[in-house]
């Protein structure tokens, strides 16, 4: 692992446990074939580097929704 990819991904994304969900499934995407967004710096360069490389610079971000669920009203709920 690249350790200034992975300063350069903390930088874009402070919250550890996300950015290693958005790395890992990113991660999984690269090793089922789909293309990288970034260019690789050498050929075997890995999947992971790779991953870390596109948050760095930008080409994968996160979204995280807060919105909250309305509560049921009492009327709502069905009675056995």
């Amino acid at each position: 692992m690249n350790i200034d990819y992975l300063e350069a991904a903390k930088e874009r994304i402070p919250n550890i446990p996300l950015l290693i969900n958005v790395v890992a499934r990113r991660v999984r995407q690269l090793n089922r074939g789909q293309r990288p967004l970034v260019k690789p710096d050498d050929l075997k360069m890995s999947h992971l580097d790779i991953a870390l490389k596109e948050v760095g610079e930008g080409k994968l971000t996160a979204e995280m929704n807060f919105k909250v669920q309305p509560a049921q009203s009492q009327d709502d709920l069905v009675s056995l």
